[in-house]
This record gives C-alpha cells, sequence and structure tokens, in this order.
C-alpha cells in the first residue's frame, strides 16, 4: 500500500503541481513514509519542493511533550532556517501571520481515530483558516488504526472544544482525509483542498485499520505508544475527566483504569450482571498498578487492564467506549458517594465539568448518576445515534472494505 507522502514522493505529476508554491508541513514523529522516511526529508529531497514553514500540533513537533495543557513555543528550524510554528501555544488556531508564509499547507499527521484526540479538531483550524486566507490544503492521508468501527453519542451543541471539533461520535470511523471531506461539507467551507489517498488501504483487513503488514507503529504522541493503546483510548480517554486513573504515570498509559480505593470484584461483578455484551471481544485482566505521577501518585490501584494483543481478539466485538460507561456505572453502583468528577479548566474549556467536554455532553455523567437509568436506556441512545452517524458518513468514506 502506499501512504499520501508515498504518493507524493513517488509521483512527480503530484509535486510538479506544487513547484514553486511556498509550503507548509504539519507533522510530528509519526509523519513517515512506509519506508521509515520522515515527511521533512521528502520535501528536502525533491529541490522543487519549497518547504517555508513547519507546524507541530499538541504534544509539539518533537513529540516530546508528555501530558495535555503542556505547551509548545515556537522556535526556528536551524537547519532549514524556517520558522517552526506552535499550534498548541499561545495559539490552537493559525494566526495570520503564519499564514503567510505558505501558499500551501500540506496536513500529514498521524490520528488515532478517536474525537477527542486533538488532531482532527487542528485539521479543521487549519482548513478554516485556509479558506479565510485563500489559501490551498492538502491532506496526505494516513490510516485509522482505530478501523471503521463506530461507538459514542454526537456531541452536542454547546460542547464544541478543542477535544470536540463538531457533532461526531467518540469512534468516528474515518482517516483525516475523509474527515476533511466531512467537515468542508458539514460546515459549509469554501476553501481550496483536496486529499491524497492513500493507494491498497483496507480499513477492515487483518490489522483492523493498521496495516501492520506494510507500516511499523510510531507514537503520535507519547502516550499512545501502541496499537493496543489505540483500541482501548476510545473509552479509557473519558477517564482523563474522572478521579479514576487511566493510567497516566505507567507503563501503560490508556490501557487500564482504576483507583486504590475501589472494590474491584464487586465492581466486576457488578459490570458481568448488568452487561456482559459490553465486556466481549478483548480480554479484560485485573490487575495491580502503582502510578509515578498524575493522579494517585505512588498509590496501588487495583483495576482492569484492556488486551487486544491476542489470538482471541475481535475487533467488531470490543466496544472500549461501552466498556467505560460500564466501569463508571459499576463503581457508582458498588460505592454510591464516591467523587467521580474532576472539576478543573480541562483543554481550555470552561462553564461545564471536564467529563462533559471529552464526552461531547453531560448524557454519559447524568446516565451514570442515575441509579434508576438502566444500560439498555444507554444502548438505545448509542444505538440509535450510532446509526445515524453511519448514515451522515457514507458519503465521504475513500477506501472499500
Amino acid at each position: 500500500m502506499r501512504l499520501g507522502i508515498d504518493r507524493l514522493a513517488q509521483d512527480a505529476s503530484l509535486r510538479a503541481r506544487l513547484s514553486g508554491r511556498r509550503l507548509g508541513l504539519v507533522c510530528h514523529p509519526a509523519s513517515v513514509t512506509s519506508t521509515q522516511q520522515h515527511s521533512l526529508d521528502v520535501l528536502d529531497h525533491h529541490t522543487g519542493l519549497k518547504l517555508s514553514a513547519i507546524w507541530g500540533p499538541q504534544h509539539g513537533f518533537m513529540g516530546d511533550k508528555q501530558d495535555n495543557m503542556v505547551e509548545t513555543d515556537d522556535t526556528v528550524d536551524s537547519g532549514r532556517g524556517i520558522p517552526i510554528f506552535s499550534l498548541y501555544g499561545e495559539t490552537r488556531r493559525p494566526t495570520p501571520e503564519m499564514m503567510a508564509h505558505v501558499d500551501v499547507v500540506l496536513f500529514d499527521l498521524q490520528d488515532v481515530g478517536t474525537r477527542i484526540y486533538t488532531f482532527l479538531t487542528t485539521l479543521l483550524y487549519l482548513l478554516e483558516a485556509c479558506a479565510e486566507h485563500g489559501k490551498t490544503l492538502w491532506v496526505l492521508d494516513r490510516p485509522n488504526p482505530a478501523g471503521r468501527p463506530v461507538e459514542g453519542t454526537l456531541l452536542r451543541p454547546g460542547y464544541e472544544s478543542f477535544v470536540g471539533a463538531g457533532p461526531l461520535p467518540m469512534r468516528h470511523g474515518l482517516t483525516l482525509g475523509e474527515a476533511a471531506h466531512w467537515f468542508v461539507k458539514h460546515f459549509r467551507l469554501d476553501v481550496d483542498y483536496e486529499v491524497i489517498e492513500m493507494e491498497g488501504y483496507d480499513p477492515t483487513g487483518p490489522g483492523h485499520g493498521w496495516p501492520s503488514r506494510h507500516l511499523p507503529w510510531v507514537n503520535p504522541s507519547p502516550n499512545a505508544a501502541s496499537l493496543n493503546m489505540v483500541r482501548a483510548y476510545p473509552g479509557t480517554v473519558v477517564l482523563e475527566g474522572c478521579t479514576l486513573s487511566e493510567g497516566r504515570g505507567t507503563t501503560i498509559p490508556l490501557e487500564v483504569m482504576g483507583a486504590p480505593d475501589i472494590h474491584l470484584p464487586a465492581i466486576r461483578s457488578t459490570m458481568q450482571r448488568l452487561a456482559p455484551e459490553w465486556l466481549s471481544g478483548a480480554w479484560l485482566r485485573s490487575c495491580f498498578f502503582e502510578p509515578t505521577f498524575h493522579k494517585h501518585v505512588g498509590e496501588t490501584c487495583q483495576g482492569i487492564q484492556v488486551h487486544t494483543d491476542l489470538p482471541a481478539y475481535r475487533h467488531a466485538q470490543f466496544q472500549p467506549y461501552r466498556l467505560i460507561n460500564l466501569f463508571l456505572k459499576g463503581v457508582r453502583l458498588v460505592h454510591p458517594d464516591y467523587p467521580l468528577w474532576r472539576d478543573f479548566p480541562y483543554e481550555y474549556t470552561s462553564g461545564a465539568l471536564p467529563v462533559d467536554y471529552i464526552d461531547g455532553g453531560p448524557l454519559l455523567r447524568e446516565w451514570v448518576d442515575d441509579p434508576q437509568a438502566s444500560v439498555a436506556d444507554r444502548e438505545a441512545l448509542l444505538a440509535h445515534e450510532e446509526q445515524q452517524w453511519r448514515a451522515l458518513r457514507a458519503p465521504f468514506l475513500c477506501y472499500p472494505s
């Protein structure tokens, strides 16, 4: 198969269309070709391509910023003598000064297929900036390692944020190129853009969205260290808005869930009783872990580790978002007074609890806190909105299964 950047590197007719134009590249450490060459090196190799600026997303152009809300400053690439602009620093939107450096923006970020992962919002902001300033944007498309499954309710109006670019579900099943098509249509953007599609990509192939026979896994952010994390992330990321640990500060961040002061056997028994079908597809192993930073530092947590890296894994059955819904419900039923919800300005938001911005509205929190709300109620809502989204996204899918 060929990535979007592979096609640019190998197709002289594509490069000819960029000749003489000032280029900006949005990239990070995972912006590599299928032969493990960084996208910057591809542009350097072809003398007809003039790179005028580099943009880095959240976690930095070098991918070195560990936690959320750790900003990166603008700097200069000393070897190339061009600016490196941060889209996670003083601003998260491209400024007119940044846009003045370029004619064409090449967007080449590896995403993880979850709405809250901020590269999706960065894509929208760049599309909007290109529309405003009369610039061109090319998405050099890459795989969605979470594949095609859809899960979650649609983001509610008023809960848009840097972790919620629009009314998508948590697990949306789009590549960033496909998302660009949807953004342009949904937000009625008058922008000169193009998606350089992959060739030979099967989103439902053996890697369940990630072509592991063709590509190595390079972390797109410090805590996205494995495909196992990516598969669990549409659920475990919700815990960022909770007092429970998602494993930050351990070697398996966002692959575990737990806390030092919960009765795990009772919680697991409650989960099994309420919705055994929400626990299928992966191995959910009871475990202990001790964070070295972030929540519950130095405390032994009891919890659950998600394993999708075994032959018995069933991608179509595994529902990480429902799993975390059920885990939170189990904690609430076993520990009715447990202080589940954190309250702080998560990702520059204010006016609602972090978990509400993460989930795209208050519905999950309200369901967890309501002792009368059933799994059947939640499943009916999820199934309805997931089907809505499948219909909405269908015209924008570029890759047949």
